[in-house]
């Protein structure tokens, strides 16, 4: 066990988490950050971003997610590329148990991040960025009067299908061989759109390409493959309820953690924030959130000192 106490610990290194770190490290807590994937998180891999203020001309997520990494580095966060397996509350201190050793807090932020499941078939990996993405909101603006594919039979998929036919020329929807819900809101008005074609009991089974997207391949459809320009895997998001649980962590029924304005979960000196709670998968609301949570993690630090 690491036998310093930290102020801070945030498990997790996306937009939420960094900004966090930037908050509580710039006002002097000694913060400490974990992520054992990629720095930046899911914001590092798009290959444009225009919606984040500040940059009219748009940037690169890994050029705007290396900026949040210099600032963090700037003002003093410790990053460690572990991955954490255990948090446990102890009242006055919290535990985390990384797979390399155990460490001690005053407060924890989670900003672990959702992870969206994959269709796990060829071409997948390769073309991230290149055509395939998992969130409409980030990426439907560059399909603007091209042909899209949507992969999934939830209410995200059908809302990224209507979103998504507003401007692209064509929409393909493809809720794999279990098909859609009889019940789901905007299914009867996704039907409805001229340029939105559904693919009943049809699933893709690989994707493919030149320099980006181009073809998809389908399984027991009506035709062999369909040429697109873009796909969009909108599957199940997988939670952090493993993660926290132990801990006493309120989450739903997706695993979403629980929070308040503040971003306070149900313990007392342990706040969550990004696409963990489930406010969405914009890289400025999860900044935002890092911020309040970073904000609120300082106000119970000094107030646990006095």
């Amino acid at each position: 066990m690491s036998e310093e106490l930290y102020d801070v610990i945030i498990l997790g290194g996306g937009p939420a988490g960094l900004t966090a770190g930037i908050y509580t490290s710039r006002q002097g807590l000694n913060t400490l950050l974990f992520e054992g994937k990629q720095l930046g998180g899911r914001a590092w891999g798009p290959h444009r971003i225009e919606n984040y203020p500040g940059f009219p001309e748009g940037l690169t997520g890994t050029e705007l997610t290396d900026l949040f990494i210099e600032q963090a580095n700037k003002f003093g966060v410790e990053i460690k590329a572990e991955t954490v397996v255990g948090l446990t509350d102890m009242g006055d201190a919290k535990m985390v148990l990384s797979r390399r050793g155990v460490y001690r807090a005053r407060t924890v932020i989670i900003a672990t991040g959702l992870q969206r499941r994959q269709l796990s078939i060829p071409g997948e990996q390769e073309y991230k960025g290149r055509g395939v993405s998992y969130c409409v909101i980030c990426d439907g603006p560059f399909f603007a009067d091209q042909i899209v594919a949507v992969v999934g039979s939830g209410k995200d998929a059908v809302e990224d299908v209507l979103r998504l036919s507003e401007t692209a020329k064509r929409v393909y929807a493809i809720p794999g061989s279990a098909g859609y819900a009889g019940d789901l809101e905007g299914l009867e008005e996704m039907k409805e759109r001229d340029n939105v074609e559904i693919f009943h009991g049809v699933n893709i089974s690989s994707i493919e390409g030149g320099n980006v997207v181009s073809r998809i391949t389908l399984e027991n459809g009506p035709v062999a493959g369909l040429d697109v320009d873009g796909v969009f895997v909108i599957l199940d998001s997988v939670g952090t309820a493993d993660l926290v649980g132990d801990a006493g962590v309120e989450t739903d029924e997706r695993g979403c953690i629980k929070v308040d304005k503040h971003q306070r979960t149900n313990l007392d000196g342990v706040f969550a924030a990004g696409e963990c709670v489930c406010g969405g998968s914009q890289i400025v609301v999860a900044a935002g959130e890092g911020a309040n949570a970073g904000l609120m993690a300082f106000r119970y630090v000094r107030s646990v000192r006095k």
